[in-house]
């Protein structure tokens, strides 16, 4: 049997070495590339993530809406679309009239930012007629009704002016002028005495239960009964 020599059996030991030492690199070198491309593939998933939600928030009017308080009057799609007054004797939704009075809505809405409306009260109350709120000391739209408060409760319903509807004495109003009248008949002559800027849409039970109140001779609650503070909303 022939003897192997010490050079050949190194030489065979080294080339049983070599393709394990290339192997082992090779597994390294394939192991950082996958490595590399988990982490670019998540980070590009989670970006397309966020981005999907981002538009898919745009697309159904999500974001965030600019708080009513911050109300900016240029942009009339930002315009509220309601009032809703807290009362005393509950709530009364109204749909502003942008549209048909923009300048008297606008000026409602300025009224509101300007806390006009807390605390107010209805002093005077004509069942079948009005309700009236404001500064009493300020001669309002009801003052020569008030004198034919009667006459008014027997109203020809046929005369197309719907009960529930809201407005304001016509002109200017100073700081604390702004007066609220809420219809709860139809009215002849409500044009010639009232800018309407809306209608109650929600709460005509409230409006009704204050017009039920008790009054003296002169149309005024015997009871306070006011506003305890108002809300704009875009959408109710």
């Amino acid at each position: 049997m022939a003897k192997i020599k010490p050079q050949a059996l190194l030489q065979q030991s080294k080339k049983k070495k070599g393709p394990s030492q290339i192997s082992a690199s090779t597994i390294v070198l394939y192991g950082v590339v996958v490595i590399l491309l988990v982490f670019f593939g998540l980070a590009s998933y989670r970006h397309w993530i966020q981005r999907s939600r981002v538009i898919q928030k745009t697309r159904e009017g999500l974001p965030i809406r600019k708080k009513l308080g911050a109300y900016d009057g240029s942009k009339k799609s930002e315009v509220p679309r309601y009032a809703i007054f807290n009362t005393s004797k509950g709530m009364i939704t109204v749909e502003l009239y942008k549209d048909g009075a923009p300048d008297v809505v606008n000026e409602f809405i300025d009224a509101c930012h300007n806390g006009q409306f807390k605390g107010m009260q209805f002093h005077h109350v004509i069942k079948n007629f009005v309700i009236h709120g404001g500064d009493s000391k300020i001669n309002g739209v009801t003052e020569d009704w008030t004198s034919k408060g009667r006459h008014y409760n027997q109203l020809d319903t046929s005369v197309k002016h719907d009960a529930f509807m809201m407005g304001t004495s016509k002109g200017k109003h100073g700081k604390e002028g702004f007066e609220l009248v809420i219809t709860t008949a139809p009215i002849p002559d409500l044009n010639e005495k009232l800018n309407v800027f809306g209608r109650v849409i929600r709460g005509e039970d409230v409006v009704q239960e204050i017009e039920e109140v008790d009054t003296d001779e002169h149309y005024r609650p015997k009871s306070s009964i006011g506003i305890i503070d108002v809300k704009l909303e875009l959408k109710v």
